[in-house]
């Protein structure tokens, strides 16, 4: 082959590289695909072809990653739960009053279910959690431990009411937000500003009594 026809050859590989698009991490966009998908269908409601036809690669692909759905399931499971307690939690000064650091968590998750709709989804379904494993599960477990002693100590500071354990009064503030944006989702209802700020001041009269 001659310089030119070389130079030819090289051209017109390099456009149609351009113009292929080409999986650069196929693990990575397996994953991606699985939050899209089980996020809107459920994971029990989404067959793993569905999750390939998403990601553009092979069903038999996606086994060569992971070797069952619950594997997949647990392995997106656990990336999201990281990158959301990071998102929500990570650089939080903690030496800022108490009531300011509630308002910046509760607009921190609003901005999540925003910015990140398919996450937020996924991790709200109900559906995936009997695929969790132990490693699933621990990790769960070690992302509510500290916020589960802050609100124990707040309840020791008299900040929060105390005839509740602090169990339940976590879960009742996570299971207003997650109604509130379920219905707004749904259709039911349309949050304004103000009705996201009313929200969260009802949730904060709730933890203090």
């Amino acid at each position: 082959m001659n310089n030119h026809s070389r130079t030819a050859n090289n051209k017109t590989q390099a456009s149609v590289s351009a113009v292929r698009p080409r999986i650069k991490d196929k693990r990575s966009a397996i994953l991606q695909a699985a939050l899209k998908v089980f996020a809107e269908g459920g994971v029990n409601g989404v067959p793993m072809p569905v999750v390939a036809q998403q990601a553009n690669v092979g069903t038999g692909t996606i086994y060569r990653y992971f070797e069952s759905k619950e594997l997949l399931v647990n392995e997106l499971f656990r990336e999201q739960k990281v990158a959301i307690n990071q998102r929500l939690y990570g650089d939080l000064d903690l030496q800022r009053p108490t009531r300011e650091l509630f308002d910046e968590v509760w607009r921190r998750m609003v901005l999540f279910t925003r910015e990140a709709p398919h996450a937020y989804r996924f991790m709200e379904l109900q559906d995936h959690r009997p695929y969790l494993d132990e490693a699933s599960r621990q990790l769960e477990h070690e992302a509510l431990a500290p916020i589960l002693a802050q609100y124990r100590a707040l309840q020791k500071r008299g900040v929060f009411r105390s005839d509740l354990r602090a169990e339940v009064l976590m879960t009742l503030v996570w299971g207003a937000f997650v109604n509130l944006i379920k219905a707004e989702r749904d259709g039911h209802i349309s949050l304004s500003d103000a009705d996201i700020d009313a929200a969260r001041d009802a949730c904060w009269s709730l933890c203090t009594g």
